[in-house]
């Protein structure tokens, strides 16, 4: 049976020095494909990427993903912080249409949950054509909780997720319709932006 669901491209990269030349295992990018193979209905097609801190090589393989390889979504995971090697929200910025700042502010609210040094995140997303590129945090645990959000026990949510918006923004920007498991993201739209099911196929 056909999925009724719009496929979607999503480009993943992790930014790593020491994981990209094998000094030890990448856990970024599994982490990513994990969670979003949970939370999306949608089938998907992934073009991961791991690469090295490097700005211009970054900014390349963010060009390559949504020009070349027509990413719908690109995550990025790592490279976020003020050390000097932290280049990933400079690439990211020097490859921007324009940037979208509120994504960057609610990972910091989520993550200030648990540590103070949230503050030093430099993370942010912008748009690119038709595609919406994010930079993620580098940590498997903070990847799910940055894009989930933060349950309490009983599953009322506490702090929303950032992905609960983004179906809707790649909405605006022309991209596929992207549905979510409620139980993993409960996707926010207008009613007004809401589509009906479509009849499966066979």
């Amino acid at each position: 049976m056909a999925s009724v669901y719009q496929p979607v491209k999503i480009g993943l990269v992790s930014v790593s020095d020491r994981a990209s030349s094998g000094v030890y295992e990448d856990k970024g990018i599994p982490a990513l494909q994990d969670w979003l193979t949970r939370a999306l209905r949608n089938p998907v097609s992934w073009e991961p990427r791991l690469i090295a801190d490097e700005r211009p090589l970054i900014a390349a393989t963010l060009r390559e993903l949504v020009d070349e390889q027509d990413c719908d979504l690109v995550l990025t995971t790592g490279g976020t912080g003020p050390a000097p090697r932290d280049v990933t929200p400079d690439a990211t910025l020097d490859v921007a249409e324009r940037e979208m700042p509120g994504f960057g502010e609610q990972m910091r609210q989520i993550s200030l949950r648990f540590v103070p040094t949230a503050i030093l995140s430099r993370q942010t997303a912008v748009i690119r054509g038709k595609a919406l590129i994010i930079n993620l945090p580098g940590q498997p645990k903070s990847i799910a909780e940055t894009l989930g959000g933060l349950k309490e026990a009983a599953g009322v949510s506490v702090v929303p997720g950032i992905f609960a918006a983004v179906p809707y923004c790649i909405d605006l920007i022309g991209g596929p319709y992207l549905e979510t498991d409620p139980a993993v993201c409960a996707t926010f739209r207008p009613k007004s932006a809401l589509r009906p099911m479509p009849p499966s196929e066979t």
